[in-house]
């Protein structure tokens, strides 16, 4: 049984999704092979940088566009969605076929419209969920950059096209670094993600309540609210899980914001113009695009940012790089939710009272 009509979301996405900025057959070509170099390059700064150590062999970023994106992304919500798929499918009363088959298709596209709006601003991303390969082998992360999205936000900026490229790679190579550099740490996600999936309520009843709620959250932001559809639409079992997901996303977004700016004057000449233009850029956009990206939570994820950044740097001033990186000894080193505003407990739980500055 099929929950998500996933062709139609890729049909719709690829359908809806702009096209990117104009540029010749040699400008494009010349931007991929730059990002293709600047990620590895990247990545041997920020390895130098954070001292998380990896035995997973360097490789260059995959270079794709707006569809590109689209196509990848649909593939890891497969991934990730397949536990709930398998229980609805195996559920006592499952739906009637009729029903599967129109939601599935309703889903599709309201996901395929959600991914042509994400497609035209996300830069690049560490997909952490593939598709197993064909030997069956389950695939391990790939590091992508939307270089039409790239060439359009230098571009609108009007930096220096080299220096953002390479501060873009910095913090995305953070992520692979993060991920190749602790193995546990992309299966403890993984396994929060389908804790929270599992813990939905199926129920007919639930299902129309939490629709009702997600039509009403969507009244209020368009009247200027700050809800979004997520927290409207889960479960109260949900919200505890949501929120350690929550705690490690803000750990490893801000994590990403402060290598990348730790990192960036040494390597990166225009990092201070570009740094400045692109947070303004991050408030622009038309009322629309606003309320759009506070429906599906990305005012949140900039919130993450910040909040992730000033922990990291709170906790490096105090102990050291070598006494933050025992942030990835285990999930029971991470830090709460609480602790990501009070980076103090953090340090005086998992490193001891004693800690010196660094």
């Amino acid at each position: 049984m099929q929950v998500i009509d996933w062709d139609l979301a890729v049909t719709t996405g690829t359908r809806l999704v702009r096209p990117g900025p104009q540029v010749s057959r040699e400008e494009a070509r010349q931007a991929v092979t730059e990002l293709r170099a600047l990620s590895r390059e990247a990545e041997g700064h920020v390895r130098e940088f954070t001292k998380i150590h990896t035995e997973a062999a360097p490789e260059a970023a995959t270079i794709v566009d707006r569809p590109g994106w689209i196509r990848a992304n649909v593939e890891g919500f497969r991934v990730v969605l397949e536990p709930l798929t398998q229980r609805v499918a195996a559920g006592a009363n499952p739906p009637p076929a009729i029903v599967t088959a129109v939601g599935s298709r309703i889903t599709g596209v309201e996901v395929g419209a959600v991914l042509a709006f994400l497609a035209s601003r996300v830069l690049g991303q560490y997909e952490l969920f593939l598709p197993p390969d064909p030997t069956g082998r389950e695939a391990a992360g790939r590091l992508t950059l939307v270089a039409p999205n790239i060439v359009h936000a230098e571009r609108e900026m009007n930096v220096n096209p080299h220096d953002f490229r390479l501060w873009v790679c910095l913090h995305e190579e953070t992520h692979r670094v993060q991920f190749t550099g602790v193995p546990w740490l992309r299966e403890y996600i993984r396994s929060q993600m389908t804790e929270f999936l599992l813990a939905s309520d199926l129920d007919m009843a639930t299902l129309l309540e939490r629709l009702r709620s997600a039509a009403d959250t969507v009244a209020d932001v368009v009247r200027g609210g700050e809800g979004n559809i997520i927290d409207a639409i889960q479960s109260p079992g949900q919200k505890e899980i949501l929120d350690r997901l929550t705690a490690v996303m803000t750990l490893v977004e801000g994590h990403g914001d402060y290598v990348m700016d730790a990192v960036g004057p040494s390597v990166v000449p225009s990092v201070a113009d570009i740094r400045a233009k692109f947070a303004q850029r991050r408030e622009g956009g038309s009322r629309l695009d606003r309320t759009v990206r506070r429906l599906l939570g990305i005012e949140v994820k900039m919130k993450q940012y910040a909040e992730g950044s000033a922990f990291v740097r709170a906790v490096v001033e105090q102990v050291g790089m070598d006494g933050f990186n025992r942030i990835w000894t285990s999930p029971e080193t991470l830090p709460t939710t609480p602790e990501i505003k009070d980076p103090g407990a953090w340090v005086r739980r998992v490193i001891g009272t004693n800690a010196l500055p660094a």
